[in-house]
């Protein structure tokens, strides 16, 4: 191969591993952060999972660490952030919801995502804050 062949291969290359002119590298996406404080309902949908309405709008997906099993059977619960008072990882928030004779019971949250408004749509009415 001529240097000049071995050139422009070289280039092609370093083109094709850059993407295509011109393109932006790829975002990640934004992290999602709420307040406890914003939190205005809830809607169980089974004893490891919890969607919370935050504002007007938005809808989160908790996800428990394990079975929480007073879960289903409250009319309140509430949200508490570690440290920061926003939630933005499962690991700033723990449910505590109350259990039979007066006993509260902790729920550690395993994962946490904001859900689009295509996912709100579709969501079961049981199911949405």
């Amino acid at each position: 191969m001529t240097p000049h062949a071995l050139l422009l291969a070289t280039a092609a290359l370093i083109a094709l591993a850059a993407g295509p002119a011109g393109a932006a590298p790829a975002a990640k996406p934004a992290k999602a952060c709420f307040s406890a404080r914003n939190v205005s309902n809830y809607a169980v949908v089974d004893d490891r999972t919890l969607n919370i309405r935050v504002g007007g709008r938005d809808v989160y997906q908790l996800d428990l660490m394990g079975v929480c099993p007073d879960l289903p059977s409250q009319n309140r619960i509430a949200i508490k952030s570690r440290g920061a008072s926003f939630i933005c990882s499962p690991l700033d928030a723990t449910i505590i919801a109350g259990g039979p004779f007066g006993r509260t019971e902790r729920c550690e949250v395993r994962g946490l995502r904001k859900l689009t408004p295509e996912e709100i749509a579709a969501l079961p009415s049981r199911d949405r804050p």
